[in-house]
């Protein structure tokens, strides 16, 4: 592929490590992402009628923050980092220098399309790559002005987008790249995994999974469903760490089911259908899955659906199987499942039928069970007694374990992910201790306390 060709020849000129050309054409991005802010928000709109406000909130003000953090940030960042040095080394002062990868592809996803294309983009600039782009094919309008935005911004040998489908997905990852990065399904991970593997290329994969939420019989029920429906039906439930399922105590079910279908209709009204507060389902093949889902299933509320639009109104399903198509995988839509457990064997019963979930939220007031659910089960990140929220932070680790990803970023953790950390010891020449040279005449016994020296 010439784009990695020319990419390599770019980076072989060794300008992208110059901190000073990564800051200008940061800044030049910034500038650029402003100015068309809501050029952003109207291609978003066409894709998947997500409301303004949740572009705003979630798309452009999230990446504009990851800027403003690492302008802010990058000297420091990308400054060789002095470490205190072993008696081993004495004298010698002791650096991790952070080196780019080189040539970077990154393969954003759909759901939040134009978000998880430039933050992690923005992270291989600053750290000194070359970043190849690939946006999903599914939100065309957002493809095209991410495409249009970068063009504008970066010359192509440094920063370049590259659209298509499955099979120029396919075509890219065939070349040999120093890192990848990949959002998107656990199933399209492997594949990522497996073509990286065969030109041992770092990756970090950003997945999915069945995030439980956990309500027991000491959760402040209104304030729980309250929160559960804003994370669960943000962007019409096409968020990787939104609520999968429920597991709620029996006593306080019937409860929280009342709570959760007073605050859908609260926020998006009686006819959620027009509500301008409500997204819809990306694509035609999704929206199909979904409603397959639901088949002979309880629904408790909604259910209802328009093919024209691909509208599917917030759901909430009772006691699905665990063997059912609603619980064999993520369902990433707007359908809530919701299961009353009796005792922790049932919530393990649940939690461990599925592989490690890139989130797991609790709503209790008890401090030893919270610590309990946080200590025993092994997920990506979580949060007690709201949902979302930990992605916020930029002083977090994002990421999954297991089936759920693999690797960890936001704020300082995206610089350092596409950094090589170079470690170096710069020795003194003032001193040379014998010991370490032959012949070996140390006696054993102190030879064997050198540890202490490390």
């Amino acid at each position: 592929m010439k784009i990695l060709e020319k990419q390599r020849d770019f980076f072989a000129t060794q300008k992208t490590k110059d901190v000073s050309v990564r800051k200008e054409a940061l800044k030049r991005l910034q500038k650029e992402i402003i100015a068309r802010e809501d050029d952003i928000a109207e291609a978003i709109y066409k894709d998947f009628k997500k409301p303004k406000f949740e572009t705003f909130a979630a798309e452009t003000q999230f990446v504009l923050a990851e800027l403003k953090l690492t302008l802010k940030n990058i000297d420091q960042w990308a400054s060789p980092e002095r470490k205190s040095a072993s008696l081993m080394n004495w004298p010698s002062s002791d650096w991790i220098y952070k080196e780019p990868y080189g040539a970077v592809l990154i393969i954003a996803p759909w759901n939040y399309p134009f978000q998880l294309a430039f933050a992690p983009m923005i992270a291989a600039v600053a750290a000194g790559n070359t970043v190849v782009v690939k946006p999903s094919e599914v939100t065309p309008y957002t493809s095209s002005i991410i495409s249009e935005i970068i063009s504008a911004v970066f010359l192509p040998e440094h920063v370049t987008v590259v659209e298509g489908g499955v099979k120029v997905s396919q075509d890219l990852l065939a070349q040999k790249w120093d890192y990848i990065f990949f959002t998107g399904s656990t199933r399209v991970g492997q594949i990522v995994y497996e073509s990286a593997a065969k030109h041992l290329t770092p990756v970090t994969l950003e997945l999915g999974g069945k995030n439980p939420t956990i309500v027991d019989e000491t959760a402040s029920i209104n304030l729980a469903a309250k929160r559960i429906v804003w994370g669960k039906f943000l962007n019409a439930g096409q968020t990787c760490i939104a609520t999968d399922y429920i597991l709620v105590h029996k006593e306080v079910k019937d409860k929280l089911v009342a709570a959760l279908k007073q605050n859908i209709t609260k926020c998006y009204g009686e006819n959620i259908e027009q509500s301008p507060d409500f997204s819809r389902t990306v694509s035609k093949a999704h929206f199909e899955g979904l409603k397959d889902m639901l088949e002979g299933e309880e629904i408790l509320f909604g259910g209802n659906s328009n093919d024209e639009d691909n509208y599917l109104a917030p759901t909430i399903v009772n006691e699905p199987k665990l063997d059912s198509k609603l619980m064999k995988g993520e369902i990433f839509g707007p359908i809530l499942p919701i299961i009353a457990y009796i005792n922790e064997a049932d919530i393990e019963r649940h939690i461990t039928n599925y592989g490690k979930p890139l989130a797991t939220y609790i709503f209790s007031t008890r401090k030893a069970f919270q610590k309990k659910i946080i200590n025993r089960y092994s997920f990506g990140g979580g949060a007690i007694n709201d949902t979302v929220i930990q992605i916020t932070n930029k002083k977090l680790p994002f990421g999954g374990v297991g089936a759920s990803g693999m690797g960890a970023y936001h704020g300082k953790r995206s610089f350092d992910l596409f950094s090589h950390q170079k470690a170096i010891i710069k020795k003194a020449n003032w001193l040379d201790a014998p010991l370490r040279y032959p012949p070996y005449n140390l006696p054993m016994k102190l030879v064997k306390k050198i540890k202490y020296l490390f």
